[in-house]
């Protein structure tokens, strides 16, 4: 009794102390770290019962030394193998039923999870070319509904718009973001702290795994396929945006950082990055004029060694020649 009360208070210690996931920032990651703490302690628990056995057996019902007789002759017992069979059937299917809640509350079985309102969640049948759906995935009006990929709105905010929307493409080797509503174009993610975000990921060449360890968040990016992460950041910082799908000879380089900031930050950055943008006049208007020799040389001026007096100079003969021209016109 002691050495169960104690394998027990070891397991339990262990499960929720055993520093192997990084910082969770997200509401999602404390519902994935409760599933995967439960397992530890499970895990644990099983590792000493059975190794523990094991080191006792060895040391007590070992060969005594000059015994040459033959061991026991044991056939079997059935009782105990319906024990060591029955016990890891049970732990699994409650394993099984407590990740599949899990999946539920973090919005996993929304059927528009890929942002298509036609989308169905088809539960599938085994793996690989082999898998079937399990129910017809044709409507009523002889369309099809496509798988829902991703990872939705959560039960209680089911039917809810979020709070902010982000457009994600994957390419050959980087991470694209896109605000819908302001125009915003960068290579940074930056997300509100404790908003409703949800991103919308697409691949524009091959298959992309979009990873967020510290949200305990993944979804691959698939060509042709819009997926969605939704998720509530509850940690300010900065975090890393990971490709986690081999995607060809520079895959290691497609990382980039996800920014969760304070609401008033956030703001702030948006109307930086507004502000930054050229005036769409002005581009029009650089576009309208002859491009000269200074527009094309300008952007290499540092490869080539050009030194910022002879683009000057250059381009004051450029305007001197083109008023001597208007003269003589």
């Amino acid at each position: 009794m002691l050495a169960g009360i104690a394998l027990t208070l070891v397991s339990l210690w262990y499960g929720q102390n055993h520093g192997l996931l990084p910082v969770a920032a997200s509401n999602e990651a404390l519902l994935v770290d409760g599933l995967f703490n439960t397992m530890m302690t499970i895990s644990i628990g099983l590792f000493l019962l059975v190794e523990g056995v094991l080191i006792i057996a060895i040391l007590r019902f070992r060969r005594a030394k000059d015994d040459t007789t033959d061991g026991p002759d044991i056939d079997g017992n059935i009782p105990l193998e319906i024990v060591w069979t029955g016990i890891p059937a049970v732990i699994v299917l409650v394993i099984g039923v407590y990740s599949f809640d899990v999946y539920s509350q973090m919005g996993g079985f929304d059927p528009n999870a890929a942002g298509d309102p036609a989308v169905t969640q088809v539960a599938m049948t085994g793996e690989g070319e082999y898998a079937a759906p399990l129910m017809d995935g044709s409507n009523a009006h002889g369309g099809h509904h496509h798988m829902a990929l991703g990872i939705g709105a959560s039960p209680e905010k089911a039917g809810q718009m979020a709070d902010l929307t982000v457009d994600v493409m994957g390419l050959q080797y980087a991470w694209i973001f896109t605000y819908p509503e302001t125009g915003i174009i960068s290579g940074e993610l930056h997300v509100p702290q404790g908003k409703d975000v949800r991103l919308k990921l697409k691949a524009q060449d091959v298959i992309h795994a979009f990873w967020l360890p510290e949200f305990r968040l993944k979804q691959d990016a698939i060509p042709g396929r819009d997926s969605e992460l939704r998720f509530t950041p509850t940690r300010a910082g900065d975090y890393p945006v990971i490709c986690a799908e081999l995607c060809g000879a520079y895959h290691g380089s497609m990382v980039t950082r996800m920014y969760v900031d304070t609401p008033e930050e956030f703001e702030a950055w948006k109307q930086q990055q507004i502000a930054s943008r050229p005036d769409i006049n002005e581009v029009i208007a650089s576009l309208d004029r002859p491009r000269t020799d200074v527009d094309y040389l300008t952007p290499y001026a540092d490869d080539m060694g050009l030194e910022p007096e002879m683009l000057r100079s250059l381009h004051e003969s450029h305007h001197l020649g083109a008023e001597e021209l208007t003269q003589s016109l």
